[in-house]
């Protein structure tokens, strides 16, 4: 009278002992399994990657659509920069999820081309997927790919250009930030940004060691106002407010005193009683407590200070006392705002009281509180500080949707203006780099005797991936469009004719001014390469049902 069910329990399990000769259960978890196998295994994980890179690919180029994410809070994001639409899209799928780690190495590395690599990966997975369905090994295909890669970086090498950053008043540099910006939100006020991005870089770089500190670059946003009205400040903005109401609003040839110790009373580290039996007693606490406040404003008056930034918080006693002896004082200032603060005014982080001194103050120019419609919004602006290194954009939009997609897109260009002057190189936009490799990887696979011959090819095809998604977004006939250029290249030999996204009526991207950093682009092929490579190369994928159950839901969900 056993019944079925529990004779496949009995079946899927085994009975063991331990050293004790204590009986235990081992549950089999193998029918509970979902094993994918060769080809299978290659079409699914292929099939999912392909799935992302599909979803970016109308992202791509100055005539990109911009996708909108909604939270599980119901945060609203739109963004058109590929490594942001990927990471917030939360990915389960452990293959795609290799597509989001390739976004976020080209925007950690490089910062721009997120979405460019995504697309290119995709376009060779679903090419080697066709030389699998004809018999090629994988490996084949994986060699053939590196091999190609390779001849792809030469070449784009071999037509790179240097660029002169000084020359014209940066108008080389803005061009290169201004590419970046021309597919993101902020395009209309493109060049505007784009000299704001080539200034704050400027003002931060070291020329002689090709180096960019990112840290003395900070990016401010304030809903209101007009994209035309984000504005470089020469010094720090902190989104704080004076602490008293009665103090100066404004404070020119500030002596700035900044404190992470707070404006108390000091507290004591065990546990303690005191006992108040009088009157007296009670006033004597009073007089101490004053006589703290009253110590520690005058130290602060007797060193030369005028305005004091503070980590932490002020007792009401304390802003009083502070305000009575004009000395401006803004609280709450985060730790990252205090070190630029620091290097900025060239003042000394100062720890206790007893050690201010004049010698620790810093120095700025002007130190103004600003306020931003009627909403009473205030910000504190530190100008022109006594070794103004540090820079400030102040970025303003009509929403804050707008305002961060508008911060994003000018990393991107600051990015793109770093990397210039760290490697001045440059190689045409437009999908003309990629279209030029594309011609110089498949004449070169013609020399080839072996069956990678074909990988190679394929490798060359997956290439014109990109000229063809921006003549499709820019409302071509890609085919006829890529192949009428690629036609023009070749006869003209000029490498940079590429995809006249904007109709200026040229196709020749140097003179349009569309052009990007080589080291962007030789990046962009190299990381594609490897993950593809990676992807190639699993050919068993064991799992629970769970995976084959968010295969499914995210295919569907693409």
């Amino acid at each position: 009278g056993i019944n079925a069910e529990y004779m496949g329990i009995l079946i899927s399990m085994s009975l063991a002992f331990d050293e004790y000769g204590r009986p235990f259960i081992i549950l089999k978890e193998q029918d509970r399994k979902k094993r994918l196998k060769g080809l299978d295994a290659y079409k699914s994980n292929i099939l999912a990657a392909t799935a992302v890179s599909n979803l970016l690919r109308t992202s791509l180029g100055p005539k990109g659509m911009d996708k909108m994410i909604v939270s599980p809070d119901g945060d609203v994001l739109v963004s058109n920069d590929g490594a942001t639409i990927l990471e917030k899209m939360e990915i389960q799928h452990q293959i795609a999820r290799l597509f989001v780690d390739l976004s976020k190495s080209q925007d950690n590395e490089i910062g721009d081309g997120t979405t460019g690599v995504v697309v290119i990966a995709g376009s060779m997975l679903a090419n080697a997927q066709n030389l699998l369905d004809k018999g090629l090994h994988p490996i084949q295909i994986a060699n053939g790919y590196e091999k190609a890669c390779e001849i792809a970086v030469n070449h784009l090498k071999s037509i790179s250009r240097e660029l002169d950053i000084k020359s014209n008043a940066n108008e080389q540099l803005i061009q290169c930030a201004m590419t970046a910006l021309g597919s993101k939100v902020v395009s209309k006020h493109q060049r505007q940004l784009a000299e704001i991005c080539v200034q704050a870089v400027l003002s931060v770089a070291d020329i002689d060691r090709k180096d960019v500190n990112f840290e003395l670059i900070k990016i401010e946003g304030k809903p209101g106002g007009s994209l035309s009205d984000t504005e470089l400040i020469n010094g720090i903005v902190i989104d704080k407010e004076f602490s008293h109401p009665q103090m100066d609003k404004q404070v020119t040839d500030a002596k700035i005193c900044i404190l992470t110790c707070p404006f108390e009373p000091p507290k004591p580290k065990t546990k303690h009683t005191a006992e108040i039996k009088s009157a007296d007693d009670y006033h004597k606490m009073y007089l101490q407590e004053q006589k703290y406040f009253v110590d520690m404003v005058q130290k602060v008056k007797d060193s030369g200070a005028n305005v004091v930034l503070c980590q932490w918080g002020f007792d009401d006693e304390a802003n009083h006392l502070l305000a009575q002896n004009k000395l401006g004082a803004v609280r709450w200032v985060g730790g990252a705002e205090v070190e630029l603060l620091a290097i900025s005014t060239g003042a000394r982080i100062v720890p206790r009281f007893s050690e201010l001194t004049p010698q620790c103050l810093g120095s700025a120019k002007m130190v103004k509180e600003i306020s931003f419609g009627t909403t009473n919004d205030k910000m504190i602006v530190i100008r022109e500080g006594q070794t103004s290194k540090a820079v400030t954009i102040l970025v303003r939009g009509g929403s804050k949707t707008v305002v961060d997609e508008a911060k994003r897109s000018l990393h991107d260009a600051l990015c793109v203006a770093r990397n210039m002057v760290r490697d001045n190189m440059i190689v045409p936009g437009g999908g003309a780099s990629e279209l030029s490799a594309s011609v110089a990887v498949f004449n070169a696979a013609e020399k080839i005797g072996t069956s990678e011959q074909y990988a190679i090819k394929s490798f060359a095809e997956a290439l014109e991936v990109i000229p063809l998604a921006l003549a499709e977004n820019s409302g071509y006939s890609p085919m006829d469009y890529v192949g009428n250029l690629k036609a023009k290249q070749i006869s003209e030999k000029n490498p940079a004719l590429g995809v006249d996204c904007l109709r200026k009526g040229n196709n020749d991207m140097f003179v349009q001014g569309v052009y990007e950093s080589a080291k962007s682009k030789i990046q962009q092929l190299q990381l594609a390469t490897q993950v593809v490579k990676m992807i190639l190369k699993i050919d068993d994928v064991i799992a629970s049902t769970e995976y084959e159950q968010t295969h499914k839901s995210f295919i569907e969900y693409i």
